[in-house]
């Protein structure tokens, strides 16, 4: 068996990773499941060098496409046509595709126009808000999906409401929390660490990129303003994504000395840091995943999450986009009032193993 396994961005590998080391595993055991790692090449990250992939147990991407970046438009068309050529000089049985960027819609669209079966890892996913690209990524991907792999009852019960069977469906758990338990142990201490003198359990992460967040400079300091002035005096840990750098720039005054700074950290020091945080305040959903299996207390800062189960059984609580939210949240926190939460279902780290049974089972 011969399968296409699509990244187009760093979380990408995050939720891939656990995928082929199962398969490696498997073919130290004698498995014919042989694969090709193809990288669209959709987002550019200079942290993804030789030591990334090998902090991830995973060897370099066979294939790169280097679409790079663009419009919507420009990079789904250009995804597609670099796939379709890779395709046309050899079709996989099955092409995997993950999470919901721009790359796992476009490779879906060339395969399955190539008679190529489609896997989705993380299927059934959503937000209801179609202001986000990502959502109408998850609901082209999975209007054209052969097999799901799931994360959640309720992503199962989104599909079933869109006509999927129950023979196409698989609730496996999260690949995410695969890599998380993996790398668990070896997580690194950032340089920042003893620069600022952190303290276990004494300092807030933040993370801002959404554009209804970041994009504009009135509304994008007020929720940082909000934050500082709710932290009580809290050390605010703040890597800091470019475009919200950028906006940050034109700021007239500077922010709070309790806020700091820093470039994008990788993934075992970005987990350092929140593993021992005393909250996280954010708007991306992975984070959201990872602290729940953390015990993290995690804020987002958005209307709306395709991962409830953060909500309703994790640490995480969705307070919306309005500033004011937060001050309130804050208090609960700081009064140690804060929900303990649960790990849902299967997100025990032995996702992928489910993953490659089921497919080494089907008949492709």
């Amino acid at each position: 068996m011969f399968l296409d396994l699509i990244v187009g961005a760093r979380p990408n590998f995050m939720k891939i990773a656990p995928i082929i080391r199962e398969i490696e595993r498997r073919g130290d055991q004698g498995n014919t499941i042989k694969y090709r790692l193809v990288h669209t090449g959709q987002h550019y990250d200079r942290n993804m060098s030789g030591s990334f992939f090998e902090e991830l147990g995973i060897p370099e991407p066979h294939v790169n496409l280097n679409i790079g970046s663009g419009t919507q438009a420009e990079q789904t068309s250009g995804i597609m046509t670099g796939y379709e050529k890779l395709l046309m000089q050899q079709k996989p049985d099955l092409c995997i595709v993950v999470g919901d960027v721009t790359s796992t819609m476009a490779c879906a669209i060339a395969a399955k126009k190539l008679l190529v079966k489609v896997a989705h890892v993380e299927g059934g996913i959503r937000s209801d808000d179609m202001t986000m690209p990502e959502e109408i990524n998850r609901i082209v991907t999975d209007s054209i999906t052969d097999y799901f792999f799931t994360t959640s009852e309720t992503a199962n019960a989104n599909l079933r409401r869109n006509g999927v069977s129950n023979d196409r469906i698989f609730f496996v758990g999260n690949t995410m929390i695969d890599t998380l338990l993996f790398a668990r142990n070896r997580f690194r201490k950032p340089s920042l660490w003893d620069e600022l003198d952190l303290k276990d359990r004494n300092y807030i992460v933040l993370t801002l990129h959404r554009p209804n967040n970041v994009d504009d400079p009135v509304n994008l300091r007020w929720l940082l303003d909000e934050i500082i002035n709710s932290s009580k005096g809290l050390p605010i840990i703040f890597p800091v994504h470019p475009r919200t750098r950028k906006i940050i720039n034109s700021f007239s005054e500077s922010l709070s000395s309790t806020v700091s700074m820093a470039d994008p950290l990788g993934y075992l020091e970005f987990n350092y840091l929140v593993e021992r945080s005393l909250a996280v305040i954010t708007d991306s959903g992975g984070i959201t995943e990872e602290t729940t299996v953390m015990g993290v207390p995690c804020m987002t800062l958005r209307d709306s999450t395709e991962r409830p189960e953060t909500v309703t059984m994790g640490t995480n609580e969705l307070l919306g986009t309005n500033p004011d939210a937060i001050a309130p949240a804050m208090q609960k926190l700081l009064s140690d009032q804060w929900k303990k939460g649960s790990i849902p279902p299967l997100w025990d780290g032995h996702t992928s193993e489910r993953i490659i049974e089921i497919i080494s089972k089907l008949s492709l």
